[in-house]
């Protein structure tokens, strides 16, 4: 996918209510993030369950989510794509890490750049 440099994704690549990951340079170094997008907004997630330290996707970049939770596929915990806290699970109370985005010309940015 043809990305102007710094870009995370196009927001049109993702199907509302759903997510992809992407490899982003972070300021603590490289990371693999979630990225969910909700209508014309979007939000992003380390991917990494707070429970066992391990990816969510059930598949590279495929995410399980139903009825406005994000399902990390290894343990079953259940985190609320409004903000990342775990609901149901083994870490039920702990969050999912938040990276700030900003969605600019149909693009996923992250917010400090």
């Amino acid at each position: 996918m043809d990305l102007p440099p710094g870009a995370l994704c196009r927001l049109d690549h993702i199907p509302d209510g759903t997510a992809v990951a992407v490899d982003a340079d972070l300021p603590d170094g490289p990371e693999n993030l979630i990225v969910f997008r909700d209508g014309e907004a979007a939000r992003a997630w380390i991917n990494v369950c707070p429970h066992a330290g391990r990816r969510l996707d059930w598949a590279p970049g495929q995410f399980l989510i139903s009825r406005g939770t994000l399902i990390c596929a290894v343990h079953g915990a259940s985190f609320r794509t409004g903000d990342g806290c775990c609901v149901g699970g083994p870490c039920r109370g702990q969050s999912l890490r938040t990276v700030p985005v900003r969605v600019e010309r149909g693009m996923v940015w992250l917010a400090g750049d």
